[in-house]
């Protein structure tokens, strides 16, 4: 396996790994094509906007999210171009 392959599923897989991560990836799931605001996640869980963002980061270096400012928030979705190894674990979680 080529050494960027292995970086690139190596961070998917960290990125899967986190109970809170999982839980955003199936909130914007359930959002169907609608953007997620940052402060929707920091109300759905008792982490800190600083937290919040953390996990926004590992989700899209590992190239599942997009996001987008809008003002003063940030709006994520799940990203349309997904590598397939992403496509079937995203698969696995419920909307």
């Amino acid at each position: 396996m080529a050494a960027d392959a292995l970086d690139a599923l190596l961070a998917l897989h960290k990125a899967l790994a986190d109970p809170t991560r999982l839980q955003m990836l199936h909130m914007l799931k359930a959002s169907g094509s609608e953007p997620v605001c940052v402060c929707d996640f920091t109300a759905a869980f008792a982490l800190s906007q600083p937290t919040v963002s953390h996990h926004l980061a590992k989700l899209r270096a590992a190239g599942l999210l997009v996001s987008e400012k809008r003002g003063p928030w940030s709006y994520h979705r799940i990203a349309a171009d997904l590598a397939p190894a992403a496509r079937t674990a995203l698969a696995a979680i419920p909307a």
